[in-house]
């Protein structure tokens, strides 16, 4: 039953990926058939799974084989209509935060204005004359010393040398740019291509837009859709099904509402750090799981970040509330747990995570020699907690995890953990449906990298670096389960 769901969400996600690429047009379908490739595999093979029928490894291979084929051939069509003037369109790369990159192209003296409207293409606004000149004056020796101008859309890019901390430099520039322009522009300070620091200089009217009434509403349908997942989890937990003995759900409010607490706590750990750094955040889109009641949720920003620290703090706090939560939980559970407790758990099954592995049997020590644990209902609390958290903190696009990966290391090797975790959820799935749902919603919604923010220079500090390895760490030690000769050094489940 859980395959077959997972595999109608996947459907359903899919369908929508075809609904927002059909704006795009000829374009948008194709790049969506080419994303499309690297689901069908895990799609047919679990949908056949669901309905009995299983594969063999050469079936398998001829599947995946034959998806990697249409997957390069898709991509090829792709770049070749993208080469056609007809479709042809300048690089995004504030829009598109995937790639980051600063495109390359005709450049124009910083004193001479006019070739912006001969580069420009008709369907975009070029930078008023007055406004270029205006933004011209706030470059200098001892900040930024421009040698190039690229008309960009509504906008330009500025190419030159670096005079200065990037941290003090920019912020003096867009003093600087304020006091000439008021907030009509953004100033943003990256690298390009060739790893040189460019600014570039984008309308304030691209800010990221609040959200829609429409979008509010559907995620409060997902948060009453995750308070209903979580109830049900709670009832299979406890033996029964609610939605079959609805005179029964009272009996799983407690532990229904320990798995919204960590949510809840989670959610809020990211908003105090934002209301710190008065950075907006949209609703969080729940994401509901009838087997651990939900995988967390999907927040994005409404405000432009100001520099990689405060990524890193606002994308840590949730997941470092949430986990502490989560870890509390779990230790005073152990602590609470002896002989008749409400849950009894094969001892086995805390072969499934090092670090829960770990501390039960620091805590339950003999115990876990047993074939059957009786624990307190912390203790699967804060499992579930630790397992969300770490889901959640996996370095993938748009993730915690992956917020924190570009925040300490930058967007190229954020990309490259984002391919990485998916190739590695995709294996997982084999072992366990609840991995192809998670790499679905990740591909679907969140495999893109959070848009640059204005200084994008200067990295943060070594205190920042270490606590997002802690928790990569702690997140790894939570989702890898224990190999049978650990477990049986530890003398667990044996």
């Amino acid at each position: 039953m859980i395959t077959l769901l997972a595999v109608l969400v996947a459907i359903a996600l899919l369908v929508w990926g075809f609904y927002r690429a059909r704006p795009f047009g000829k374009l948008g379908v194709l790049a969506w058939l080419q994303s499309v490739m690297l689901t069908v595999p895990w799609l047919i093979f679990f949908t056949l799974f669901a309905a009995g029928i299983y594969l063999n490894l050469v079936s398998l291979l001829f599947l995946f084989v034959t998806a990697a084929g249409l997957y390069i051939y898709f991509g090829n069509q792709l770049r070749t209509l993208a080469k056609d003037p007809a479709y042809a369109r300048p690089p995004k790369p504030i829009a598109n935060p995937e790639s980051g990159e600063i495109p390359a192209g005709k450049t124009s003296s910083p004193s001479d204005a006019q070739p912006v409207a001969e580069v420009t293409e008709p369907e975009t606004i070029p930078i008023p004359t007055e406004d270029l000149k205006a933004i011209q004056g706030i470059f200098g020796i001892d900040t930024f010393f421009a040698t190039e101008t690229i008309p960009y859309q509504e906008g330009a890019i500025f190419r030159g040398n670096l005079r200065g901390d990037a941290a003090v430099v920019h912020q003096r520039l867009t003093e600087s740019l304020q006091e000439r322009l008021d907030n009509k522009y953004r100033l943003y300070l990256v690298e390009n291509q060739d790893g040189k620091p460019v600014v570039i200089v984008l309308p304030s009217s691209r800010d990221p837009q609040p959200m829609t009434v429409a979008q509010k509403v559907f995620a409060g349908v997902l948060l009453l859709a995750t308070i209903a997942a979580c109830q049900e989890s709670a009832g299979l937990m406890l033996g029964f099904d609610w939605l079959s003995t609805p005179n029964r759900i009272v009996e799983t409010w407690p532990i229904a509402v320990g798995l919204l607490s960590i949510l809840a706590v989670h959610e809020l750990g990211h908003w105090f750090m934002a209301n710190r750094y008065q950075v907006r955040l949209g609703w969080p889109f729940f994401i509901p799981t009838l087997q651990i009641g939900s995988f967390g949720a999907l927040t994005r920003f409404e405000s432009i970040l100001p520099n990689r620290n405060v990524l890193f703090d606002i994308a840590f706090a949730g997941p470092a509330a949430g986990g502490a939560l989560s870890l509390v939980m779990l230790v005073v559970g152990l602590l609470l747990s002896h002989q008749g407790s409400l849950f009894s758990i094969p001892s086995e099954f805390f072969q499934g995570s090092i670090l829960v592995g770990a501390l039960t049997r620091v805590v339950l020590r003999e115990s876990l020699q047993e074939p059957i644990v009786d624990v307190h209902p912390l203790v699967v609390l804060g499992w579930l907690g630790l397992v969300i958290t770490a889901l959640n903190v996996l370095p993938a696009g748009q993730l915690d995890g992956g917020r924190i990966v570009q925040a300490i290391y930058g967007r190229k090797v954020a990309g490259r953990t984002t391919i990485a975790t998916l190739i590695l959820l995709g294996l997982a799935a084999f072992v366990n449906p609840l991995a192809l749902y998670w790499a679905v919603v990740v591909f679907v919604l969140q495999r893109d990298l959070e848009r640059p923010c204005l200084n994008e220079l200067t990295e943060p500090d070594d205190i920042r670096a270490a606590l997002g390895l802690l928790i990569l760490f702690l997140m790894v030690m939570t989702l890898v389960p224990l190999s049978p000769a650990v477990a049986g050094r530890f003398g667990i489940g044996t």
